[in-house]
């Protein structure tokens, strides 16, 4: 119970609800109890007014008496009905105040942890699949609000019945009490052992149920891939291999609850013979009317849920243990990203690298060595290299998504740490290498970094991004929906949107990280130079494959595994011997070439 006790501060956060809760499971309870004695007086009473009736029979008294009789047993039975209808408007209440409580923390729970994930930084996310983010925060939260409904309202139930029912009983008399209650501690023992298998149990079931969640959230993320490779059928084995694996563990806890409830109700049905075979000696010596053997088989009827409940209670609290063991290990996970100072003010755009190197925390690859360099503000610096020289990283610990391992980053001569790290990144506007395009409008994903959106200032990021004129070639222009992640637009069209959507901010810093590769050359120089104009007084970083576009910078840095090799401007670097030039005389000869053809 250890990983519930994390649910306390959300039990007393809704104290109210489970306080109000418990008092209308006593007071139901109490109106399922009283039934029971009223049976006895009316057991009791139908004995000796039988009795007195065949005494009269015949004399004038017998049609009073029997009146009396019929009128006793209609205000009994009144009675009973009277009580049920009670007990049913308080169980009402009941689920009304713990049920409606168990779904509040649900909700409370869910935005927990989804901010948790938003605060936690890239690495995190590089460590743990996508899928099984998603069954913690669904399928082992759904396990917790099992436990935090109907395991503790019908724990709450069997407590206070047993408490009850069990005073009752031994006020009534205590001998049959102590025959009716002796199967007890053997159930206690079974419920002991079993509650260990039934732990260990779930938890495989959840851990397995992660992994099918990451196969099938993978497998429908690639399934273009899996189409183009003609993969289906061999997803289809493996994924019958994991439902295999779910299926073996999840019947081998079926296992253990069908050997529990049958235990359960046979020590229940053993208390009712001893009531019975007891009860029956007692009444033959003399010491307890027909009535208390009734009234105890009520009693014991009343005990036979909440005890049957208990292995179902257990087996719920389990899995709800094994659930939330899993979710305090993501939220016990803290960002490294934490703001020094939190400074929330306007930044001018100046960036100052100081022998800056980056280790990967999870791979332990050097991304970057001691770089260093210094962007005034409202230049523009292109960073080029081949894939894997660390150009994205310099782009990632601009934007704080990781700290550097070693060096100093400085904005506007502060560390960057110095920063408010949300605000931070607010003024600057970023294109990742990879797009992504969430399942809306376009309209939507251009606007979809700015808390007020301007129209005019949509459609002027989309001219910018040379976008506007593809898009008005749709049926629905910009409030067409393009998909989940873009799919159904180009890559190009993909890219341009991702553009605009950075532009539209007007940040004061603006990252370009390869967001021109997906488009031609003509599409290419129509950006470019809308993004010259858009570039101007504002701090921009163009991380590319493409000398054309690192023409458009005041610096250009070089990098190869990690470390700068070149620097400079354009001109300085086309007439040095070295990697820019090489690549220079390469991309123009391939552009001479489709010219000519």
């Amino acid at each position: 119970m250890q990983a519930l006790a994390y649910l306390n501060k959300y039990l007393y956060k809704y104290k109210s609800h489970l306080i109000w809760g418990t008092v209308f499971i006593i007071i139901s309870n109490l109106f399922s109890i009283i039934p029971a004695q009223i049976v006895r007086f009316a057991f009791d009473l139908i004995k000796e007014n039988i009795d007195l009736y065949f005494l009269y029979k015949g004399f004038e008294a017998d049609q009073t008496i029997y009146w009396i009789f019929t009128s006793a047993v209609i205000f009994y039975g009144v009675l009973i009905v009277l009580m049920a209808i009670l007990r049913g408007i308080f169980l009402f209440f009941v689920r009304q105040t713990l049920i409606v409580m168990s779904r509040l923390i649900e909700y409370d729970m869910k935005h927990e942890i989804y901010a948790h994930y938003q605060s936690l930084p890239l690495s995190f996310y590089r460590k743990n699949n996508t899928g099984d983010l998603m069954a913690r925060i669904s399928e082992d939260v759904s396990q917790v609000r099992m436990y935090l409904g109907p395991a503790i309202m019908y724990g709450l139930n069997m407590i206070t019945l047993f408490v009850m029912v069990i005073g009752y009983m031994f006020w009534v008399d205590v001998t049959l009490s102590l025959w009716t209650l002796l199967p007890l501690p053997i159930l206690s023992i079974s419920i002991y052992y079993v509650n260990n298998l039934i732990n260990s149990r779930s938890e495989a079931i959840q851990r397995q149920l992660s992994v099918l969640s990451s196969f099938v959230q993978e497998a429908f993320s690639g399934i273009r891939v899996l189409k183009a490779f003609s993969r289906e059928q061999d997803t289809v084995k493996e994924l019958k291999q994991e439902s295999e694996t779910y299926r073996s563990q999840a019947l081998k806890l079926v296992a253990v609850e069908a050997f529990f409830y049958p235990l359960i109700l046979g020590l229940i049905g053993l208390s009712t013979l001893l009531v019975v075979y007891i009860g029956g000696i007692q009444v033959m010596e003399g010491t307890i009317t027909p009535g208390i053997i009734a009234e105890f088989i009520i009693y014991v009827n009343l005990l036979t849920w909440p005890v049957t409940s208990l292995g179902w209670i257990t087996s719920i609290t389990q899995r709800a243990e094994a659930s939330q063991a899993r979710i305090n290990e993501f939220l016990q996970t803290q960002t490294d990203l934490v703001s020094t100072e939190n400074l929330q003010i306007p930044i001018d755009g100046q960036i100052e690298f100081k022998n800056v190197s980056f280790v990967f925390p999870d791979s332990g690859i050097e991304a970057l060595h001691q770089v260093s360099f210094n962007i005034p503000q409202g230049k523009t610096l292109a960073i080029l290299g081949t894939t894997g020289a660390g150009k994205s990283t310099i782009a990632n610990l601009i934007c704080r998504m990781y700290d550097a391992t070693q060096g100093e980053i400085l904005i506007d001569n502060r560390p960057i740490q110095a920063y408010h790290i949300g605000f931070l990144r607010g003024q600057m506007g970023y294109v990742p290498q990879d797009v992504f395009l969430f399942s809306d409008t376009i309209r939507n994903n251009i606007n979809f970094g700015l808390a007020q959106p301007s129209e005019e200032k949509m459609l002027q990021a989309a001219r910018d991004a040379d976008l506007y004129e593809n898009v008005m070639h749709f049926t629905e222009g910009f409030d067409t929906k393009i998909g989940e992640r873009g799919i159904t637009l180009s890559g190009g069209q993909k890219q341009r949107v991702s553009i605009a959507r950075a532009i539209v901010r007007e940040p004061k810093i603006l990252i370009l990280d390869d967001s021109l590769s997906a488009v031609d050359t003509k599409t290419e120089n129509a950006i470019l130079n809308a993004l010259q104009r858009i570039m101007e007084k504002r701090t921009s970083i163009i991380i590319s494959h493409r000398v054309s576009s690192a023409k458009l910078a005041d610096h250009i840095l070089v990098l190869d595994e990690g470390r700068v090799i070149q620097q400079g401007s354009h001109e300085s670097l086309i007439n040095q011997e070295g990697f820019y030039k090489d690549l220079y005389e390469r991309q123009l000869q391939i552009e001479d070439s489709s010219v000519t053809e």
